[in-house]
C-alpha cells in the first residue's frame, strides 16, 4: 500500500494540475442534466402524493344541497277520519254544534314533492390503519427516489470525470505528435541536404517522406480523437458540442482513499430501503384485520316550499364502524406473497455487498497496476529521450545510420504516447476506484 500511496504522490507532483475547472464542469453537468430534471420530476411528484396521504388524516367538509319534486308512487296512509271522526261527533252532539268538522283519511307520498335539503356534511377518519401505513409508503417511496436519483449521479460523476480525462489525454497526444511532425520534417530537410551533398542515398530521403506522411495521419487521427473526446464531454454536461474545455490543475487526493467504504453505497441503501417498503407493505395487508372507525356530522336545514324557521335547522351526527370477519383467506395469501419477497431482497442484499466488495477490489488493483504502468513508461520515456538526443548527435556528425536515427525517434515519440496514455488511464482507474468506493461528495 506504501508504494502505491509514493507512486500517486509522483503521479500528483507530475501532473501538478488542479480538480477547480473539473468540479466547476461536475456541477453544472449535475445541474444541467435533463435526466437529473426529470428525476427531480418525479420526487417532487411522490412529495405531493405524500402529502396527498397526510391529507387523509384531516376532516372533509362539503355541502350538499337538493331539491325534489314528486308524483305518484308508493304512499304512507294516515287513518287520521277514522280515528278521529266518531269523536268529534260524540262532541258535536254534547256542545250541540259543528265546532268538530269531519277530516279525511290522509295519504302521505314517500317521495317529499317540493322538498329541499341543504346541510353541510362532515365526515372524519378515526381509527384506520390503513391511511397511517399508505402514508408510510408514500414516505418510503419518496425516500427510494431519492436514492436512485444518488446512484444516477454517482454514475454521471464518474463519466463526467472519465471523459474529462480522455479529452486531456486526446489534447497531449496531439502535442506529442505537433511535435514528432517537426521532428520527421526536421530530419526530412537534413535528409535532402545531405542527399544533394551525395553523402546519402535516396532511400533515407524516401524513408523520411513517408515518416512524414505517416506522423500527418497519425496527427489527424489524433486530432479526430480529440474532438470527438471534447463532443461526448460537452454533451455529457449538457453543453454545445463544440464548446472549448478549460483545464486546470488537479488537487492533491485524500490520504485515505483506499479505504473501503462499500457498505455506505447507495446500492445497498436502496435494497434496504425497499426491505423496509415492503415490511410496510406486510403491515398494511396485515390491517385487514383490524377495526376502521370514522365520525360523521350534518348540520343543514330541510323544509317544504323553500321555507326557512327555526323548525328547519338540524343535525345529524354518528360514528361508523367497519370490521372485516373473512374474504375468503384473500389477505392471508397475500400476505405470504409479501414475506416472499422479503426473504427475496434480503438474499439480494447479501449478493449485491458481494458484488460491490468485488468491484472495489477490481477498481484498486486496476489502479495499482496503473500506476505501476505510468511509472515503468516515465522512466523509458526519460532513457528514450537521452536515447534520442545522443543518436541525433550522431548522425548529424555522420557517425549513425538513418534507420538508428529513426528507431531512436521512434522509441521517443512511442514513449511520450505510452506514458501520456498511463498518465491518463490512472486518473480513469482512479475515478473508477471512486465511483466504487462511492467516496465523491455529492452536494444536496
Amino acid at each position: 500500500m506504501e508504494k502505491v500511496v509514493i507512486l500517486m504522490s509522483i503521479l500528483l507532483g507530475y501532473l501538478g494540475y488542479s480538480q477547480s475547472k473539473l468540479d466547476s464542469y461536475i456541477e453544472a453537468g449535475l445541474k444541467n442534466n435533463e435526466i437529473i430534471k426529470q428525476n427531480n420530476f418525479d420526487i417532487n411528484k411522490s412529495m405531493y402524493a405524500l402529502k396527498e396521504a397526510q391529507s387523509l388524516f384531516y376532516p372533509t367538509v362539503s355541502l350538499n344541497t337538493n331539491y325534489t319534486v314528486a308524483d305518484g308512487g308508493r304512499t304512507i296512509d294516515i287513518p287520521i277520519g277514522d280515528l278521529l271522526n266518531p269523536v268529534y261527533s260524540s262532541l258535536n252532539q254534547i256542545t250541540n254544534s259543528n265546532a268538530f268538522p269531519s277530516l279525511q283519511n290522509q295519504s302521505v307520498l314517500i317521495n317529499p314533492d317540493n322538498f329541499y335539503d341543504a346541510k353541510i356534511h362532515t365526515t372524519m377518519p378515526l381509527l384506520n390503519f390503513e391511511i397511517i401505513y399508505n402514508k408510510r409508503i408514500k414516505s418510503q417511496q419518496n425516500s427510494l427516489q431519492k436514492i436512485e436519483l444518488e446512484i444516477y449521479k454517482r454514475e454521471l460523476v464518474k463519466e463526467i470525470k472519465i471523459a474529462y480525462y480522455k479529452y486531456l489525454q486526446s489534447v497531449e497526444g496531439v502535442k506529442i505528435y505537433e511535435e514528432a511532425l517537426k521532428l520527421v520534417k526536421e530530419n526530412q530537410r537534413v535528409n535532402q541536404s545531405l542527399f544533394k551533398n551525395d553523402k546519402i542515398n535516396r532511400t533515407a530521403v524516401l524513408r523520411s517522406d513517408n515518416e512524414v506522411i505517416r506522423i500527418q495521419a497519425n496527427l489527424e487521427t489524433a486530432k479526430q480523437t480529440s474532438k470527438n473526446a471534447q463532443a461526448y464531454f460537452n454533451f455529457l454536461i449538457n453543453q454545445k458540442l463544440d464548446a472549448t474545455i478549460e483545464t486546470d490543475q488537479i488537487e492533491t487526493l485524500p490520504e485515505d482513499w483506499l479505504a473501503d467504504n462499500t457498505q455506505n453505497r447507495e446500492e445497498i441503501k436502496k435494497l434496504n430501503q425497499v426491505k423496509e417498503l415492503n415490511e410496510t407493505v406486510g403491515k398494511l395487508t396485515k390491517s385487514y384485520w383490524f377495526p376502521t372507525l370514522s365520525g360523521f356530522a350534518d348540520f343543514g336545514f330541510q323544509d317544504f316550499d323553500f321555507e326557512v324557521n327555526k323548525d328547519s335547522r338540524y343535525y345529524f351526527a354518528g360514528l361508523g364502524l367497519q370490521w372485516n370477519i373473512f374474504s375468503g383467506n384473500k389477505n392471508k395469501f397475500k400476505l405470504k406473497q409479501v414475506e416472499q419477497d422479503t426473504q427475496k431482497i434480503s438474499s439480494q442484499i447479501d449478493n449485491v455487498k458481494q458484488q460491490l466488495l468485488l468491484q472495489y477490489q477490481i477498481s484498486q488493483n486496476n489502479l495499482k497496476s496503473a500506476l505501476e504502468q505510468f511509472n515503468a513508461n516515465k522512466n523509458q520515456k526519460v532513457a528514450a529521450k537521452k536515447y534520442n538526443e545522443d543518436i541525433t548527435k550522431l548522425y548529424k556528425e555522420g557517425q549513425a545510420i538513418y534507420i538508428e536515427l529513426l528507431d531512436s525517434q521512434n522509441q521517443w515519440v512511442n514513449t511520450q504516447l505510452s506514458t501520456n496514455i498511463a498518465l491518463y488511464n490512472s486518473w480513469i482507474a482512479y475515478a473508477e476506484l471512486e465511483r466504487a468506493n462511492a467516496t465523491f461528495t455529492l452536494n444536496q
